[in-house]
């Protein structure tokens, strides 16, 4: 199987988890771990990460996301003089097509304001945005996922040795686990939001890797 396949079929069957978490969220299946799980983080991290949390929330944007992506694309283009990956871009949009297809059609309100963290006070127009108050999937985990897993698919085919690819995965695996902590920690997503979104990105990512 060469590669292009091989990350069009793995592609597939992220989205097709992804699907699957959608009919289960859809069927309330997820209700009481989303509870629990958000009482037991909120339980056990201290509210000094309010602020740093915050800021995540911030940088995760979908203004921001979208600016650092194209950037991305644009100076690789550049560099590589293959302009054709700027046409990757048409997968970011995608993602969110679906995204908000999901907090539309999906009856999931997110969490209550008790469970409310958030200290920022200044929001980007995407944070007025209100579908319904639906909050599946999330796309500050969604978008973090699609760029953090194409990035970690491009090094992946660097010729470095084990110890540098270790530190390096690592790296980007402890950016997305706190992404989604954070969004679980200031009550703005569920886990099931996250479970969702991480399987709808990471099936992005496979699926732009396609024509990288």
């Amino acid at each position: 199987m060469n590669k292009r396949l091989r990350y069009a079929v793995i592609g597939g069957i992220l989205f097709f988890l992804f699907f699957i978490v959608s009919y289960l969220v859809s069927r309330d299946v997820f209700d009481q771990l989303d509870f629990d799980t958000t009482v037991r983080i909120q339980d056990n991290i201290s509210r000094r990460f309010d602020e740093p949390f915050s800021a995540l929330s911030t940088i995760g944007s979908f203004e921001l996301m979208t600016a650092a992506f194209l950037l991305f694309l644009i100076v690789n283009a550049i560099l590589t003089k293959k302009w054709y990956r700027l046409l990757i871009f048409s997968f970011f949009i995608l993602f969110h097509v679906i995204e908000v297809i999901g907090k539309s059609a999906i009856e999931h309100a997110g969490p209550p304001f008790m469970f409310h963290r958030n200290t920022n006070e200044f929001h980007f127009p995407s944070g007025y945005v209100s579908l319904d108050y639906f909050s599946y999937p999330s796309g500050h985990v969604g978008r973090t996922l699609m760029f953090i897993g194409m990035f970690g698919l491009i090094l992946l085919q660097k010729k470095w040795d084990i110890r540098r690819k270790v530190l390096v995965f690592g790296i980007l695996f402890s950016i997305a686990l706190v992404m989604i902590v954070s969004r679980i920690y200031l009550g703005e997503h569920w886990l099931s939001d996250t479970i969702g979104a991480t399987f709808l990105g990471l099936s992005f990512a496979f699926f732009a890797m396609v024509f990288w």
